[in-house]
């Protein structure tokens, strides 16, 4: 016979029953989404967010368009300068998207946590091989978020092996991990 408090349960003690979860959020969780980190900078104020609800459209010019906190560090600093930094990320980077969602502690804040480039478009990490510069055209409320629709005013392509994928509160890559 255990004692009150002394077990360890297989799964989360604060977990609804499943007829009383959410159903927005369980169809959202089973679809697989890039992790992308949008940054930008205003003067010696930087800000950053990671993103996963966004599109890319092809056209002329390309535009994105990306679900983003209005109550973010980041909307602010990107409303204000008209720009931010896309990078996408990749396996190697995932305790950087966690600092950026304050999933995780980063002493002194998330930018101490690796080596940046400046950008016209805001801080890009040295080790992201893959970002796009992009200029706010318009915003409008979508559910709780804020949809943000921007030109690709720049575009860097690099090798993309194992890109960071995001799908029911996991991290792993398309080979899988």
């Amino acid at each position: 016979m255990s004692e009150t408090g002394g077990e360890i349960h297989a799964e989360h003690p604060f977990l609804p029953p499943p007829h009383e979860r959410n159903p927005i959020r369980r169809l959202r969780g089973r679809l697989a989404a890039p992790v992308t980190l949008w940054t930008a900078a205003l003067g010696s104020r930087r800000a950053g967010l990671p993103v996963s609800g966004l599109v890319v459209a092809d056209g002329e010019p390309g535009k994105v368009l990306g679900l983003v906190d209005e109550d973010s560090d980041l909307w602010p600093v990107a409303e204000a300068s008209g720009r931010f930094a896309l990078s996408v990320l990749r396996w190697e980077h995932r305790s950087l998207a966690d600092a950026f969602a304050g999933l995780m502690p980063a002493p002194g804040g998330a930018f101490r946590l690796t080596e940046w480039r400046d950008t016209d478009w805001g801080p890009v990490p040295v080790s992201v091989q893959t970002w796009a510069g992009c200029r706010v055209l318009d915003t409008r409320p979508i559910g709780w978020a804020l949809a943000v629709e921007a030109e690709l005013e720049h575009i860097e392509l690099g090798e993309e092996n194992d890109p960071l994928l995001h799908r029911r509160g996991r991290y792993f890559t398309a080979s899988g991990e």
